[in-house]
């Protein structure tokens, strides 16, 4: 395994009496991939190198058949006799040494069967159909998806299609990626044999694809390891320089990281916490990375502390002592138990420091998470189980029947838009790009429905995540309850509702493009526009903008003579308002405001008798009211009839202010006046003044406004009062 899950010292528990489980000595996988599977030269023949499997196998899987695996390895070991690898051992101690990867880290004995016969069919006279026959239709299937893959070290052109290959095989059964991760890990630590150009190319492959894929299947155990044998091919310098940092520390009298560790158990000791104090090491990369944040490292940054305990509630518990009893950095905190990580990986994160300014981090979880963080999927065995029947007549559903309940969400995006991808290199360029991406969040939808995207993502991706290509009719998103453009992006946890126009010529932006993360909203797009090349989509804008405005201008074009404002006094004092104890007074409504019938409303006597009518809430009533102005008692007249200024927000779209005016003739309101701004940001603002023949239709009006697609809000004009009283 790498460095990190390596632990050079296991204490015990913190409470002595307790009773201990017992523990199997940790394997080297890589001294064992390179000498113990050959056993002593003198001896002339193969040790029974299955013995090592079965054992780390026992391991994990007490109760497991052991019998197939028996007959696994003498076909393997029969079929690859004669055969040598480059470095000049028998070929059999290949598939043994990937076998014995997958058995330390918990493979169930169906991929254990498979691995051991994963390079059969490509390079002896085995079939996959003998393979079906001896074993099942399981071990075939993962035999077949693994062979598909073999060709990926061999030149750039094959990749793209490979690793196309691969996805599918990966999508249908986890299993096969994990065979596949465990062979490069055992191929790249004999990688010294083989030209350097060579290895740099295949270090490149492993470090932009299979990494990353490694991540993302929370194969820590793989991935760490690889990264370091890929640090070492293609930075040997910056190599060489962090051994030396790891073993100039290795030499230091004290150990700080032992001493934080010695303290941590007697604080859960004295608190009665059954709990293992490990501490791991950085591996290579890790150290490098490290070293490069913070200049120079100091004893404690060459590692972290490991708590394991047996519930998830003690993971708090341990957190609440250890914050309690030491000191804190309390910005290290992250619960990834809460809110797991997207490749399954579940821990409480922390760190604590002392007088001296050493800081340890500290991971906090229980020996179930410990396991599936190591292992990943691998640790969750068998993804597929077939019915009893189907079980008993050795077979499983078609290909494209099969489903993985373990697939994580990631995963199934990438089978979506790899069948999208228009040619291999779009398909392998995207590929890397969203493999590049190593932190996912997670959103929410209203319904409760989730979307995970990766870090960065905007709502132009959480549009085609949830609604595909007919995203291209989306029109805005508000975020966690707000109106948000397109371009807005997300983080952890945010709660995204798409509004989405019914009109079927919508058509996506050309600069969604720069907004687009994630690879099924970048093909999506490029294919539409692929389609529908610039000058077209120019000319069609052009022209059903100018459709919108003819059909906007007919319908609210009004003789200039009938144009009022809405401060127009009205035409006969009390028509709508009576002032009380003042019949003959001239009445204006407030332009701020622009209160109508059935709205509660207060007057304040101005200039020339006239009283001016404001709505009850208006801002400017406090104002004129502490400026001493007269307030005169009001009262609507019998009239229903009003006139309202009325503003609507929506995005920009085709026919839209067509279709906004058709609902509000059809509503029976009469436009007096209207403007539309500029948009601003894919975003428009309507105002219209209109004269309605009831007052008691205003709230049917607004909402047949707000249900035209893409209008996202109405409401009553308020216009800022002044910021002195009315002049006397």
């Amino acid at each position: 395994m790498s460095a990190e899950a390596t632990n050079p010292a296991t204490p015990g528990p913190v409470v002595p009496s307790a009773p201990r489980r017992r523990s199997r000595p940790r394997i080297d996988l890589r001294r064992l991939g390179r000498a113990a599977l050959l056993g002593p030269a003198s001896r002339g023949r193969l040790p029974d190198a299955i013995g090592h499997v079965v054992e780390a196998h026992r391991a994990h899987h007490p109760d497991a058949d052991l019998e197939p695996l028996h007959r696994a390895y003498v076909l393997a070991e029969s079929s690859h006799r004669g055969q040598m690898r480059k470095s000049g051992e028998p070929y059999i101690t290949h598939p043994l040494a990937v076998t014995l990867i997958l058995a330390e880290l918990g493979a169930e004995t169906t991929a254990l069967t498979a691995s051991l016969l994963h390079d059969t069919v490509e390079d002896t006279d085995v079939t996959l159909d003998q393979v079906g026959e001896e074993f099942g239709a399981e071990v075939r299937y993962l035999v077949d998806g693994v062979t598909k893959l073999e060709k990926v070290d061999y030149g750039a052109a094959a990749e793209p299609e490979t690793f196309r290959k691969m996805l599918v095989a990966t999508g249908n059964d986890v299993r096969v990626m994990s065979i596949k991760l465990a062979d490069r890990l055992h191929n790249m630590r004999t990688l010294g044999v083989m030209r350097p150009e060579k290895q740099e190319r295949i270090a490149k492959v492993t470090r932009d694809v299979l990494i990353p894929l490694a991540e993302r299947l929370g194969v820590q155990a793989l991935k760490t390891e690889l990264e370091d044998l890929v640090f070492a091919i293609l930075h040997p310098e910056e190599y060489e320089h962090t051994r030396e940092l790891i073993v100039d520390n290795a030499s230091r009298a004290d150990d700080p990281l032992a001493e934080f560790a010695e303290a941590m158990r007697t604080v859960l000791r004295d608190a009665d916490i059954q709990a293992e104090v490990l501490i791991r090491p950085r591996h290579f990369v890790s150290v490098h990375r490290a070293s490069r944040k913070r200049g120079r490292m100091r004893g404690a940054d060459f590692g972290r502390l490991l708590v394991l305990v047996n519930e998830d509630a003690d993971c708090y518990a341990v957190l609440g002592e250890l914050h309690t009893c030491m000191t804190p950095v309390v910005s290290e905190f992250k619960d990834f138990i809460a809110v797991p990580k997207f490749n399954l990986y579940q821990s409480l994160h922390t760190a604590v420091a002392r007088e001296d300014g050493q800081v340890a981090e500290v991971l906090i979880r229980t020996h179930q998470m410990h396991k599936v963080a190591e292992a990943g999927v691998i640790a969750l065995g068998n993804p597929y189980t077939a019915p009893a029947e189907e079980q008993t007549r050795g077979r499983v559903p078609a290909d494209e029947e099969r489903v993985d309940p373990t697939r994580p969400g990631w995963l199934s995006r990438l089978l979506d838009w790899q069948e999208a991808a228009p040619d291999p290199d779009t398909f392998w360029s995207t590929l890397r790009e969203d493999l590049a991406q190593d932190r996912e969040i997670t959103v929410f939808r209203p319904d409760g429905g989730t979307l995970g995207l990766p870090d960065g993502a905007t709502c132009v991706d959480a549009a085609y995540a949830q609604y595909g290509e007919d995203a291209h009719a989306c029109i805005g998103a508000r975020v966690n309850g707000r109106l948000a453009t397109l371009s807005t992006v997300l983080r952890d946890g945010d709660t995204v509702q798409l509004l989405m126009g019914q009109d079927p010529a919508s058509e996506p932006s050309r600069e969604w493009l720069e907004h687009a993360h994630t690879p099924a909203a970048r093909i999506a797009i490029q294919r539409w526009l692929a389609t529908h090349p610039a000058p077209a989509e120019h000319e069609g804008a052009e022209r059903a903008q100018d459709s919108g405005a003819a059909k906007a201008a007919e319908a609210i074009a009004r003789p200039a003579a009938d144009t009022v404002t809405p401060d127009a006094p009205a035409s006969r004092p009390g028509a709508a308002i009576t002032v009380v104890d003042r019949p003959d007074a001239s009445v204006r409504l407030a332009g701020c405001c622009t209160p109508v019938p059935l709205d509660e409303v207060t007057g304040f006597a101005v200039r020339g008798g006239v009283v001016t009518v404001h709505r009850a809430e208006c801002s400017a009533v406090a104002r004129m009211a502490n400026a001493g102005r007269e307030e005169v008692d009001v009262r609507w007249g019998d009239t229903s009839g009003c006139r309202v200024t009325l503003v609507a927000e929506s995005f920009g779209r085709p026919h839209l202010l067509a279709d906004l005016t058709e609902a509000m003739a059809l509503e029976g309101a009469e436009i007096v006046s209207a403007t539309v701004e500029p948009p601003n940001q894919q975003q428009v603002r309507h105002t219209y003044t209109v004269q309605l023949p009831d007052a008691g239709h205003l709230p049917t009006l607004m909402r047949a406004m707000r249900n035209v697609p893409g209008v996202y809000d109405v409401g009553r004009a308020q216009h800022h009062a002044p910021a002195s009283p009315e002049p006397a």
